[in-house]
């Protein structure tokens, strides 16, 4: 399976306390990977390193194949990646049908899989729950046609229809175009039992790593 990101040797720090202890992750191209943990894990903090939003202590950033662990952020957005926070992922002056329109996008695709957004299109979106900021979110950078898709528990706030709904669209445009897609979640979602691989974070290390039918074989507490 080809790899479209990674991290090896990974270390992430805040100050004194480091957060990742040199993990290596890997994530296949054209797929879904879940990022497990409880909070504090160090999940978010490796979709950060991913993003640039952190750079790390030590450890390398591959990305389609180059080192990019110098390149920052907005670097990596203009290259094709997408990074969706679990929190404040809106601006709150832009109404809806602005977010779903920057940068040119069209917004039929995000109202065809979200069709909940259509009614909220000329609301600000600091007006909306926090559900209905992280849909626009997610429905925001679906429209961008990411290469690699970061998502930060993208099913907050979320009705579990729609939650339903992300995944499936999430599996089926991995497969269809090629899409990697690297998301997180305390608990491996129903809906993502076809994702490529699993990793499970516990206190910044790594637990373990494989398919999702072979970590429901494992006995609770094994990492």
């Amino acid at each position: 399976m080809t790899v479209e990101a990674a991290l090896y040797g990974v270390r992430v720090r805040y100050g004194p306390l480091e957060a990742l202890h040199g993990v290596d992750l890997e994530f296949p191209a054209g797929a879904v990977t879940v990022l497990l943990g409880r909070n504090g894990s160090g999940r978010t903090s490796a979709l950060h390193a991913l993003a640039g939003l952190v750079r790390p202590a030590a450890g390398r950033v591959i990305w389609q194949g180059r080192d990019v662990t110098a390149l920052g952020a907005h670097q990596r957005v203009r290259r094709g990646m997408a990074l969706v926070p679990a929190e404040r992922a809106v601006f709150a002056s832009l109404t809806v049908a602005e977010h779903l329109g920057l940068g040119g996008a069209t917004s039929g695709e995000a109202l065809d899989l979200f069709p909940e957004l259509s009614a909220l299109l000329p609301r600000p979106a600091g007006t909306l729950s926090g559900g209905q900021q992280q849909l626009v979110a997610v429905a925001r950078a679906l429209t961008c046609g990411p290469r690699l898709l970061l998502l930060d528990e993208p099913d907050r706030g979320l009705a579990p229809a729609v939650t339903a709904r992300l995944h499936a669209h999430l599996l089926a445009t991995a497969a269809a175009e090629g899409r990697t897609v690297v998301l997180t979640a305390q608990s491996l979602p129903r809906g993502l039992a076809g994702a490529a691989v699993v990793h499970v974070l516990h206190r910044g290390e790594v637990g373990f790593s494989g398919e999702p039918s072979e970590l429901s074989t494992r006995p609770a507490g094994a990492w």
